[in-house]
């Protein structure tokens, strides 16, 4: 079984500034770190080799950068690493970011993949639906529990917004999990040891057979052109005392603004 754990080297967002004159984050200098939803979808990815056997491969797309955050997986346990790094991926949105990721798992061969919800520095929540549309497989977003697996289907708890669905799926599937799922796993030194002369597959645009017209800002129907901090909002009010006398002045100002 051939599991495909998708990550992102995201900033660090405590460290994250916007360039007052482009309106653009500033990355130079800034720490970065594996996307926190991903790093439970790389524990996932292992408890599901331990239980059920096979391989764990963890891919991401990115700079040569990137490549500290696929050691630091394979430190945790994975079995390979694969980056996806050409000029040609520069510019890409979530459609020709999940493309790029589709060409590269049908490569690879997955029964399962798995990513985090969402990344902390975009917050759309599509690159793994996405992926799932282009590879033509189900999709099942916010898993919160694996309830079972075998050699061809998979039980996951969907989370709700008023408690949970159990949806069962035919593999190959592709899965976004919550952290709610597992605690993520320290690396070992074992590990530390093993990652740092581990070897890392580099595949650029023609290793993963891909058009560069569908590919970075040129297959990106999509561009960001600004990127600004909302002005601050003015005439808030902070209610103080006790929980119950809070509860009452919230109550009164309800009603002085006739919301009651």
């Amino acid at each position: 079984m051939n599991i495909v754990v998708c990550i992102k080297q995201v900033p660090d967002t405590a460290e994250v500034r916007i360039n007052p004159e482009t309106g653009t984050l500033i990355r130079e200098g800034v720490p970065s770190i594996i996307n926190p939803f991903d790093m439970h979808a790389i524990e996932a990815g292992l408890q599901i080799k331990e239980k059920a056997g096979g391989k764990v491969i963890v891919l991401t797309m990115g700079p040569p950068q990137a490549e500290t955050s696929l050691r630091e997986a394979l430190s945790m346990g994975a079995d390979e690493a694969v980056l996806l790094s050409d000029r040609a991926f520069a510019g890409s949105d979530t459609w020709a970011t999940s493309f790029t990721l589709s060409k590269a798992i049908k490569k690879i061969g997955a029964d399962i993949i798995i990513c985090g919800k969402q990344a902390i520095d975009g917050d759309t929540a599509q690159v793994g639906p996405e992926t799932a549309e282009f590879l033509n497989i189900p999709n099942i977003s916010y898993v919160r529990k694996i309830e079972d697996i075998s050699g061809s289907s998979i039980k996951v708890q969907r989370m709700m917004d008023e408690g949970y669905d159990v949806v069962e799926s035919s593999l190959p599937v592709l899965f976004t999990v919550v952290k709610e799922l597992n605690e993520p796993r320290l690396p070992s030194l074992k590990g530390k040891m093993s990652a740092k002369k581990a070897e890392i597959k580099k595949w650029g645009s023609s290793d993963i057979m891909a058009d560069e017209n569908d590919l970075g800002l040129k297959g990106s129907p999509t561009q960001v052109k600004n990127i600004f901090t909302p002005d601050a909002r003015s005439g808030k009010k902070i209610l103080e005392g006790k929980p119950e006398e809070q509860v009452e002045a919230l109550i009164q100002e309800l009603r002085g603004i006739k919301c009651l």
